[in-house]
C-alpha cells in the first residue's frame, strides 16, 4: 500500500502522475495511515486560492471554467480543477467526466482536471471532494471546484472554497428563485453569464442587485455583480480582477485562516456523523474540538476513540 501513495515532496512537484495516484488513494482507502499522513502534510502547506464555481445546469459554468483556465495559464498560473458531477446509480462514478466538459491541453503540466462523483450527497459535494481540494491546494496556485449545480451543491460549495462564484443566466428568472432559496447568502461574486445577450443580461444584473439588497449585511465583503461572456471574452478581465481582489481581502486580518478553520470543523463533523451518526457526535461532546492537527488526523483519532468505547 505504501508504494501506491506518493510522498508529499513527490506530490509537491506538481507531476500529474503523482496527483492522480494520490487522488486514487484517497478514493480507494481514505482511512489508510499513509493517505492520512499525506493529507496532513498537504493540509499544513496550503498554497492555492480555492474558488468554487456554481449555478444551475445550462448556465455556462464549464465554458466559463475553460475561459478562466486559459486566462490563468496565459499568466503562468497553475490550476487544479475538481469537476463535481452527478453520480451514476449503477457504478457510483461520475456521469459526465472532465474530458467531455472541459477542453484542456493534456500536455500542459500546469493544469490538472479531475472529475468526482457527488455520490450519495443528494446533489451536494462528496466528502472526498474536501480531501481532493486539500491535496490540490498544496500544489497549484489556484484550485477551481465546479459543482454539478443542482440542489445542495449550490450551498455546500462554501465548505470547500475560499471564494464562491455564482453564475446566473439572463432571462431565466433565476435571481428570484435563488432569493427564495436563500442561496444569495452564499456567493462572494455573482456573474451574469452570456452577457452578449444585451438588455436581458442587464435586467438580470439589476434583479440580482435587488435581491442582494434584501439579504442584509454579510462578512464585510461587498459582493460584486458582474456581466461576462466566456465566448466573446467580454467582462472576463473584470471577473479576474474581482477574484484577485477577493484573494487580497481574505489575506487581511486573518480572514482566510478563520474561514478555513470553519471548513475543517464542518468536514470533521460531517465525516464523523457519516461514520457514527448523531449519537457518535453526542458521545464525543466537546472532544471534537480537541487538538490542533489536521481534520484528517483528528477524524482518525476521534473515530478510534469511539470504536474503543
Amino acid at each position: 500500500m505504501a508504494a501506491r501513495v506518493p510522498d508529499f515532496p513527490t506530490l509537491a512537484t506538481g507531476a500529474k502522475p503523482a496527483m492522480a495516484a494520490a487522488l486514487a488513494a484517497i478514493e480507494r482507502d481514505p482511512g489508510d495511515p499513509d493517505v492520512i499522513a499525506l493529507l496532513d502534510r498537504a493540509w499544513a502547506a496550503p498554497k492555492a486560492h480555492v474558488i468554487g464555481l456554481t449555478g444551475p445546469p445550462g448556465v455556462g459554468k464549464s465554458t466559463l471554467t475553460g475561459a478562466l483556465i486559459r486566462a490563468w495559464r496565459g499568466e503562468g498560473t497553475t490550476v487544479g480543477v475538481i469537476a463535481v458531477d452527478p453520480s451514476s446509480r449503477r457504478t457510483g462514478g461520475a456521469l459526465l467526466g472532465d474530458r467531455t466538459r472541459l477542453a484542456t491541453d493534456a500536455e500542459d503540466a500546469g493544469i490538472f482536471v479531475r472529475s468526482m462523483a457527488a455520490r450519495d450527497r443528494l446533489g451536494g459535494l462528496a466528502s472526498l471532494t474536501f480531501a481532493a481540494m486539500v491535496l490540490m491546494r498544496a500544489v497549484h496556485d489556484i484550485v477551481l471546484v465546479e459543482t454539478v449545480g443542482v440542489g445542495q451543491s449550490e450551498t455546500d460549495v462554501v465548505t470547500v472554497a475560499d471564494t464562491v462564484v455564482f453564475c446566473i443566466q439572463p432571462g431565466s428568472g433565476d435571481s428570484l428563485q435563488f432569493m427564495k432559496a436563500g442561496i444569495m447568502e452564499v456567493p462572494h461574486i455573482i456573474v451574469v453569464t452570456k452577457a452578449d445577450m444585451g438588455q436581458a443580461a442587464i435586467r438580470a444584473r439589476a434583479d440580482v442587485k435587488g435581491a442582494l439588497s434584501l439579504n442584509g449585511a454579510g462578512d464585510g465583503w461587498d459582493v460584486p455583480v458582474l456581466l461576462a461572456s466566456a465566448s466573446s471574452g467580454a467582462g472576463m478581465d473584470t471577473l479576474l480582477a474581482a477574484l484577485a481582489a477577493r484573494r487580497t481581502w481574505l489575506g487581511d486580518g486573518g480572514r482566510l485562516a478563520d474561514s478555513r478553520r470553519t471548513q475543517d470543523r464542518h468536514w470533521l463533523e460531517e465525516a464523523l456523523r457519516d461514520r457514527f451518526g448523531r449519537e457518535g457526535l453526542r458521545r464525543l461532546g466537546k472532544a471534537i474540538d480537541d487538538g490542533d492537527g489536521s481534520p484528517f488526523e483528528r477524524e482518525a483519532r476521534l473515530g478510534k476513540k469511539l470504536l474503543d468505547q
